[in-house]
């Protein structure tokens, strides 16, 4: 767990000081924050965690410790305020999960999660690869009356990309390893996650589709 001094700044906001002998990299662990009744929302990190806990939004909190915040010494009893942050943060007031509110919603699609969605590997050659050598193919191409949404794009090595061209798999004698998928926003918001810890798996995995291709990866991480 990270320790860390909290002091309440001139402006109201915490002001939070790094503990001596802790990394900035374990500072970047994320805190996924959920709304009242459950629902996944976002990734924050640790200052906007201890903004949430200061202004008394927070409700309840689930999985393990990440941070200790230290407040100030009360004049009255002498004893310093410690806050810990936990991994996932339940929060009050409007969910902002349009997952939640709309049944049309489709995340955005881009690069980074199309190919975290594809595990990095090229959907055609099964083999994977580092993100400067994926590239997004159209499985039915532009010129062929394709769309760019993600039940129509996966990663592609650009070997493969080239080589398929302008052409349906089919066209090109390729064959795609699994068949792409439009993620749900639970489905989402683990694909955007950086270092997801194995509580926040399983917390997110419980919101996923039944029939969620995620549900495969996640067991494979927590074996």
């Amino acid at each position: 767990m990270l320790g860390i001094d909290l002091e309440q700044a001139d402006h109201g906001k915490p002001d939070l000081r790094l503990v001596a002998g802790y990394s900035s990299r374990a500072l970047s662990q994320l805190v996924l924050r959920t709304d009242v009744s459950g629902m996944p929302l976002e990734w924050i990190d640790y200052k906007e965690a201890a903004r949430l806990y200061h202004q008394g939004q927070v409700a309840y909190t689930c999985g393990s410790a990440l941070f200790k915040l230290y407040g100030g010494v009360s004049a009255r009893s002498g004893l310093r305020t410690v806050l810990e942050v936990n991994s996932i943060v339940a929060t009050v007031g409007h969910t902002g999960n349009p997952g939640n509110t709309r049944q049309d919603y489709v995340p955005p699609l881009n690069n980074q999660t199309l190919f975290r969605r594809d595990a990095h590997f090229c959907m055609y050659c099964a083999q994977r690869f580092p993100v400067r050598e994926l590239s997004r193919d159209h499985i039915r191409p532009f010129s062929q009356g394709g769309r760019d949404v993600w039940t129509n794009v996966v990663a592609a090595c650009r070997r493969c990309n080239n080589l398929k061209a302008s052409r349906t798999p089919e066209q090109a004698k390729m064959q795609l390893i699994a068949v792409p998928f439009t993620p749900t926003y639970a489905e989402y918001i683990f694909l955007k996650g950086r270092r997801v810890l194995a509580d926040q798996m399983e917390y997110l995995r419980a919101h996923f589709p039944r029939h969620s291709p995620l549900h495969a990866r996640i067991k494979k991480y927590l074996s």
